[in-house]
């Protein structure tokens, strides 16, 4: 029975120690990631089986974008592997170029594969140039593929922009 005693009371010590890791503004965004989930599968309930598929996935819930000639775009969010949160995620983007407007969206990585995931964690992700995010709208993510190993959805909270690019963001990725 002692031995037990002393079980319960480590992994009670474990549980506060991995709670303490999260800070409050770490909360706050999972909280806003849980929110941002609810609304992209009602914005597209195709994206079901994103969720289900993928290796894992980084859900940034308050992306904001802006600029005029020169814009950029920052956001925090949540890491999930498997369906579990395994950590936060933060995205930065500068460019230049013919753009005009503010933005604030939800973005959504998803990850095809474990490797596709492991990139992501170790830091050696970005995206090309070019790439876009799928604009989501009822039923476009029944049709989406996986491109190189990810999907990329973005859905607008409010806001006008003539932009729908994600090429050269960075991430940064901090495990619990």
């Amino acid at each position: 029975m002692n031995k037990m005693k002393s079980f319960v009371l480590i992994l009670l010590m474990l549980a506060g120690t991995v709670a303490m890791a999260q800070s409050k503004k770490d909360r706050k965004i999972m909280n806003d990631a849980k929110k941002a989930k609810k609304t992209l599968l009602k914005a597209d309930a195709g994206l079901e089986r994103f969720f289900e598929d993928s290796a894992g996935y980084v859900l940034f819930p308050n992306v904001g974008k802006g600029g005029f000639i020169i814009g950029g775009a920052s956001g925090n969010g949540v890491v999930y592997e498997n369906g579990t949160v395994v950590g936060m995620a933060n995205l930065k983007k500068l460019n230049v170029g013919l753009q005009a407007g503010g933005q604030a969206i939800i973005e959504i990585i998803f990850f095809e594969t474990q490797v596709d995931l492991e990139r992501f964690k170790e830091g050696k992700f970005q995206f090309a140039a070019e790439t876009s995010a799928v604009a989501l709208k009822s039923g476009i993510a029944f049709n989406a593929k996986y491109k190189d190993g990810v999907a990329v959805f973005a859905l607008p909270k409010a806001g006008l922009m003539a932009d729908a690019s994600v090429g050269g963001q960075k991430f940064g990725y901090k495990p619990f």
